[in-house]
């Protein structure tokens, strides 16, 4: 299990995004910085959904799809990350508004720290649907 310490290291890796080919289409392989960088973009009371976002990514990169796995991965980092800031005394409008993107119909909702009931008052809060 990863530390909570973990999720900002994880988030700021300097690793550089790559792409691959799957089924004849060439597929980003975004980084925890630019899944935040993303999310961070969303104004407040507009909600985008993961299909949405990674097609952005891949627009916004010269692919064509994103990775679902890289992607999923990263948006639990961002979330994870954003939750440990606000932890240690970040205001809501300085974290990354990770809950514009994850509802609670999102799997990964299920398994952040902030539980699912924080992602849903944060959604009610800016008149996204829960």
């Amino acid at each position: 299990m990863m530390r909570y310490e973990d999720w900002t290291a994880k988030l700021n890796e300097p690793t550089p995004h790559s792409y691959k080919i799957r089924n004849g289409q060439q597929m980003l392989l975004p980084t925890a910085k630019m899944v935040d960088d993303f999310l961070r973009s969303v104004p407040k009371g507009k909600a985008v959904d993961v299909k949405m976002m990674k097609a952005q990514l891949a627009a916004a990169n010269g692919a064509e799809v994103t990775c679902p796995v890289t992607t999923g991965y990263h948006l639990r980092t961002v979330a994870e990350a954003a939750w440990l800031q606000h932890l240690n005394g970040a205001s809501l409008d300085a974290i990354t508004p990770f809950w514009r993107v994850l509802n609670l119909k999102t799997p990964t909702t299920k398994r952040l720290a902030c539980g699912m009931d924080f992602v849903a008052s944060q959604r009610i809060a800016e008149g996204l649907d829960a």
